[in-house]
């Protein structure tokens, strides 16, 4: 069962266990739990067995439409993207003059672009090249460094649909991408943490973009240049990797840069992002 951020008339967040179509409040059904997402991962293996051993029936269940779900993770330490990690992808970009990466490509995004999974995403008064990328993102869920591929699994707390929305015209006119990466709201998340265990292989996992209803992207996890194992190893080379910090793992084709002719966001756009196993997040585009 996934476990989520979510508040309800009073405002206050909350961190509770879902159960198809309710949610448990897991401070009311198990006193003393961790009060945050990112708590919970660094409480270890015992905050995991309290988690398991949550049933609907310890607590009022209230019905997940009735409450407002929050970014799963608001405050990572790191959130980290890595560009053209698609092979459809890289060939959407070598169209738009970039090269495929020889090696992985990260970049950040500021983590104050986070917003939760059905909130308003704004467009910049100061970009008129909004665009979306559906993105499975990793969750880490142990501090590690230097991590071997074959134990990478290991330090995964679970996984989100991410969308790293880019303002492509502030990208591509930097050296480094960060900017285009980083406007407040760009970073949606969500709907919750689908814990590792409960995934078989997150390599095999379908992900869609749908705009106003049309079906833009629509790719497979399979098809990763460089997969989530290789990233977190290359990635802990580098540095020490906490719970709670958010990868990107990367964005099939159909990004709205590519389009010929290119269609970027604007007001009033409904952007739904879905990832098999993992649910949905669907926000709509706003005026700054």
């Amino acid at each position: 069962m996934p476990i989520a951020a979510f508040s309800v008339n009073d405002g206050a967040i909350r961190i509770g266990k879902i159960f198809g179509d309710q949610i448990v409040d897991l401070g009311e059904a198990s006193p003393g739990f961790p009060t945050s997402i990112k708590a919970f991962l660094a409480g270890g293996e015992e905050a995991l067995e309290r988690f398991r051993a949550v049933a609907v029936t310890d607590a009022t269940a209230l019905p997940l439409a009735s409450v407002h779900l929050h970014a799963p993770v608001p405050n990572p330490e790191k959130f980290l993207g890595i560009g053209l990690n698609y092979a459809d992808h890289g060939k959407e970009g070598e169209r738009l003059g970039l090269e495929l990466p020889k090696h992985q490509k990260w970049f950040n995004k500021q983590v104050s672009c986070i917003t939760g999974p059905y909130d308003p995403v704004e467009k910049p008064t100061v970009s008129d090249q909004v665009d979306y990328e559906v993105e499975l993102a990793v969750v880490i869920g142990k501090t590690c460094r230097n991590v071997p591929r074959d134990e990478a699994r290991s330090v995964i707390g679970g996984y989100m649909v991410a969308n790293d929305v880019s303002a492509r015209d502030w990208q591509f006119r930097s050296p480094t991408v960060t900017l285009g990466k980083s406007f407040d709201t760009h970073g949606p998340t969500g709907p919750w943490l689908t814990l590792d265990e409960e995934i078989d292989d997150p390599h095999k996992l379908t992900l869609r973009t749908y705009v106003n209803g049309e079906l833009r992207q629509n790719g497979n996890t399979g098809n990763l240049i460089f997969d989530i194992y290789d990233q977190i190893a290359h990635l802990s080379q580098v540095m020490t990797l906490k719970p709670g910090d958010i990868l990107a793992t990367g964005t099939p084709a159909g990004v709205g840069v590519a389009l010929d002719p290119p269609q970027f966001l604007r007001p009033g756009d409904v952007v739904r992002l879905e990832i098999d196993g993992l649910g949905h997040i669907e926000n709509t585009v706003v005026a700054a």
